[in-house]
């Protein structure tokens, strides 16, 4: 179901889940003992919202163990389930988790723990390899992040479930109420920040809503794309669906080009090897490209934004919450010395194969 609230309630996601107790590793290594009949080393894995463990067993398998957030709706928790399942039909070479039944045939388990909360949980396989933004960058590696991402797309488009229309934080259509929140950014950004907004009311916001959408990841961000290095660079994984929403289609081309921009001489230069390898794969329309650089300016003033109000709710959580915040500041300052119309030339140009 839609949610019409904004972001500046207090009540709303911006703010987080209610926390959670911690689930103990032994407990997770018990639940996964007895659901799924695996007898592994666990570690826990950084997360935002859920609680995650890595399980190997000793003959070398590996898998994610996702204990969902009480407080998730069950709906948005089974959206990211389904939609695997679906990729996994839709695009059997693309290379993303696989969802792993439990014993008792189902994908995913209700189970009450001892603080009281029912808690979702599911296992997923593990998907091994160096984080994008661990990798050693190139224009190989970020076409077949371009493709991988088309391929992606293409595989969630006839993708129905009634947990795609909730509303998210981070979802680009909805930027511009970030607004009233802006006084979490630090006063020297605040006025650029502001500029990005405008510009994305006027001249992306009419657009947005004529576009085409559908289910997407919307978080394609260097953590969530794995790279194997061992001989050519190539994607090998493509993780964390945590971010889930429908939207328009653009927007995951966006946010995907967003980490590519560098503080170089030619700062989209390194974005745009990605988005002509998507376009490649999946055709752009006119419109899309036309509010392309908007979507990506304003995909880094959420990260701007978000992180620093989270961090400041949560600052027991503040390095991982703002991994990518100081990244994104310096991108956005890069980006801002081109004028839409250079940058939009120069992504028209690398769509034509130019």
């Amino acid at each position: 179901m839609q949610n019409s609230r904004s972001f500046a309630d207090a009540a709303h996601p911006i703010n987080g889940l209610r926390a959670a107790g911690p689930i103990a590793e032994a407990q997770a290594q018990t639940l996964v003992r007895e659901y799924y009949g695996l007898s592994a080393d666990i570690r826990r894995l950084d997360s935002e919202r859920d609680q995650n463990f890595r399980l190997r067993t000793q003959d070398g398998r590996e898998y994610v163990l996702k204990i969902a957030n009480p407080t998730e709706d069950r709906a948005v928790t089974n959206l990211q389930t389904e939609a695997l399942r679906h990729i996994a039909v839709s695009d059997p070479l693309l290379p993303i988790p696989r969802i792993i039944s439990a014993r008792n045939g189902t994908v995913e388990l209700e189970i009450g723990f001892d603080d009281g909360s029912m808690r979702v949980v599911r296992l997923l396989s593990f998907l091994a390899g160096t984080p994008m933004h661990q990798a050693p960058p190139s224009a190989t590696l970020r076409r077949d992040a371009g493709r991988c991402a088309a391929r992606l797309a293409v595989a969630l488009r006839d993708f129905v479930h009634p947990g795609a229309g909730h509303k998210l934080l981070w979802d680009i259509q909805h930027a511009a109420e970030l607004r009233p929140l802006l006084g979490a950014v630090p006063f020297a950004q605040q006025e650029l920040v502001k500029r990005v907004l405008s510009r994305f009311e006027a001249d992306a916001v009419p657009v947005l809503a004529q576009l085409p959408k559908q289910s997407l990841h919307n978080d394609l961000n260097p953590h969530n794309i794995v790279v194997d290095t061992a001989s050519q660079p190539r994607v090998c994984g493509i993780i964390d669906f945590g971010d889930m929403t429908a939207t328009a289609r653009i927007n995951d081309l966006a946010i995907a080009a967003a980490y590519q921009v560098t503080d170089g001489e030619d700062p989209l230069a390194p974005a745009l090897d990605l988005i002509a390898a998507y376009h490649a794969v999946s055709p752009l329309e006119e419109r899309e490209r036309d509010i392309l650089f908007d979507l990506i300016a304003t995909r880094m003033v959420m990260t701007i934004v978000i992180s620093n109000i989270r961090a400041a709710r949560y600052p027991e959580n503040s390095a991982y919450i703002l991994r990518n915040n100081k990244q994104a500041s310096t991108r956005l300052a890069r980006i801002a010395t081109l004028t839409r119309t250079q940058a939009t030339q120069q992504i028209e140009r690398a769509c034509q194969g130019e």
